[in-house]
């Protein structure tokens, strides 16, 4: 993979945002780009693994028959089109037709897995803090509704960045970027921007919030033994989403702040370069936490993962203490708001 010293894998336009800063003043770590290079193919491993286990439990051993089983569903596939994108970005130079296809397939991934992400803790609200209300609207013909119109939402965001992605090696050294028509470069730039932090930082992550804020109103009034652990796993899942994409949407907000000539100082300038390949790792580092967080921490899906691995594997007594374990779980709090499909 060809990377020049102010490439950014997600992020990189062609174009200059800042104040006009000599590139020798960037303070760039030596080999910085081999060890960007190196971590993303970590995180291509870790999230095929991870996304490709919970789309194999599900289909071959769960089924898909409920709104939470959907979203988990798209959630994976979500992250596994993220996952897979990365590693093709070395191949995306070839021609035209492979470098929108890999800008397709990775803003597609990005804008669905906040977005299912955010349906998650929507369904997950539904079914703690409106139990009994939300029956009829979490079914699975609503998951199913609700999930097609989140993938339009995506495609439509990430339609103009597939539109505008061109070959031209010799701006910047980056190969497949986006250039915009020079009379309205920066609207869509702006346009961009906007489009990433309304999804992750202004819309998003307050409805993430509120959902999880209600669950824990909820849980601190139940007695139930796993309470502890439930407001834990919400604790987990708010940080999660918090720690990988807070930083990488306040970078992107920094970077209109500079197209927009407020924030115009070459220091300050490096220094969101420099931190935004990083913010780039920590944000991608989502889809592969989120098997963990989503699916291998919820009793239904270890459950039937220790199913698959008995017959997979001599780990019979491993997993048939799994089972066990599981099954007093379910008993402990199959009658209580603390349970959930997860």
């Amino acid at each position: 993979m060809n990377m020049s010293d102010n490439e950014s894998l997600i992020y990189s336009d062609g174009y200059d945002y800042g104040s006009g800063c000599d590139e020798d003043t960037n303070t760039d770590f030596p080999n910085k780009h081999m060890v960007m290079l190196v971590l993303y193919y970590v995180l291509f491993c870790l999230g095929l693994l991870g996304n490709s286990t919970v789309l194999w439990v599900l289909l071959r051993h769960i089924k898909v028959k409920t709104m939470t089983d959907v979203c988990l569903l798209n959630l994976a596939l979500s992250d596994l089109l993220l996952t897979v994108s990365l590693p093709l970005w070395a191949y995306s130079s070839q021609n035209l037709v492979s470098c929108k296809l890999i800008t397709g397939v990775y803003q597609l991934g990005f804008y669905s897995g906040t977005l299912f992400v955010t349906l998650m803790s929507v369904d997950r609200y539904l079914a703690i803090v409106h139990a009994v209300a939300a029956i009829q609207a979490r079914t699975l013909r609503y998951g199913i509704t609700a999930s097609v119109i989140t993938w339009v939402i995506s495609v439509i965001m990430a339609t103009p960045q597939v539109i505008f992605a061109t070959l031209d090696i010799d701006e910047d050294g980056t190969p497949c970027h986006p250039i915009y028509p020079e009379d309205s470069k920066d609207f869509w730039k702006m346009r961009r921007n906007f489009s990433e932090n309304t999804v992750g930082l202004f819309v998003c992550l307050p409805i993430i919030v509120f959902c999880y804020v209600k669950i824990l109103v909820v849980l601190s009034k139940c007695r139930n033994s796993k309470k502890n652990r439930a407001v834990k796993l919400i604790f987990t899942i708010v940080c999660v989403f918090v720690v990988c994409w807070v930083p990488y949407n306040v970078l992107v907000f920094l970077q209109s702040l500079e197209q927009l000539r407020v924030l115009n100082n070459c220091h300050v300038s490096n220094a969101i370069d420099s931190a935004m390949s990083f913010a780039e790792i920590i944000a991608l580092s989502h889809c592969c936490i989120n098997p963990v967080v989503y699916a291998f921490v919820g009793e239904k899906f270890r459950k039937s993962l220790a199913r698959v691995l008995s017959k997979y594997s001599s780990l019979s007594y491993l997993t048939r203490s799994a089972l066990s374990e599981g099954d007093t779980t379910e008993k402990e709090t199959s009658h209580t708001p603390v349970r959930s499909d997860y």
